[in-house]
């Protein structure tokens, strides 16, 4: 198994900068990629970046293209997203995720990080 805390969401205004943090813990060895993903309340989950736990093919949603970027710490086991120039409609419950396979589903889920962003 494979334990993700998310931290680092709040409140911010527009045009401002986050950066979120995601620590892994337990079978590490197990992942093969990686990614964040966001879910407004009524909305479907949406997947704004990921990248292979190795830190090789990174992808972003088109609406963070350009102010997003996934990275990730090796020594630490943990995943960041760097949010810069954020909008309102950034404001989302945050969730990062990892999985075992190359393609599929993400089988490990963070509690998810509340990020606002006020106009």
């Amino acid at each position: 198994q494979v334990q993700l805390v998310e931290s680092g969401g709040g409140l911010v205004q527009a045009g401002a900068s986050l950066r979120l943090s995601c620590a892994a813990s337990g079978r590490t060895s197990d992942i093969v990629r990686i990614g964040w993903f966001r879910q407004v309340p009524g909305k479907e989950r949406e997947r704004v970046a990921a990248m292979t736990w190795t830190g090789e093919l990174p992808a972003y949603a088109d609406s963070v293209k350009g102010r997003f970027a996934i990275s990730r710490d090796n020594a630490k086991n943990t995943m960041f997203l760097q949010m810069n120039n954020l909008k309102p409609g950034d404001t989302a419950v945050y969730f990062c995720a990892a999985r075992s396979t190359i393609v599929g589903n993400y089988n490990y889920w963070g509690r998810g990080t509340q990020v606002t962003v006020s106009s």
